[in-house]
């Protein structure tokens, strides 16, 4: 609270499952909530597409900051595995899962987030 200003966040909750549905509609989601959504002459340009090549998974794993670099003591490398829906069963023992499913539920449920 700032000069008797309450500020309230603005949050968008977007799912890797959702991304990885429909990128494009999610792109353009994010950019709507940002309050800059894409003219229609952006979008006949591909400025959609772009963004969506720039800000891929194969582009994002493969610069060298993420390479080499490292954030604290963990190589950033290792926040990069395959960028597929479900691939976490293959790192994650089902306590673990359940775990992290029910620490999820707890912090994320009165946001009306479901899982």
């Amino acid at each position: 609270m700032k000069g008797g200003c309450v500020t309230f966040l603005n949050v968008l909750y977007v799912k890797f499952e959702d991304m990885k549905e429909d990128i494009k509609y999610q792109v353009k989601r994010l950019a709507r909530h940002l309050g800059c959504s894409f003219s229609n002459e952006e979008e006949s340009e591909g400025v959609v597409e772009n963004i969506i090549k720039l800000c891929g998974f194969k582009n994002l794993k493969n610069l060298e900051v993420n390479q080499s670099g490292k954030t604290w003591i963990i190589d950033n490398k290792h926040f990069f595995r395959k960028g597929e829906v479900g691939d976490w069963m293959n790192h994650l023992t089902p306590q673990m899962a359940e775990q992290v499913d029910q620490i999820t539920e707890q912090k994320l449920h009165s946001h009306g987030l479901i899982f």
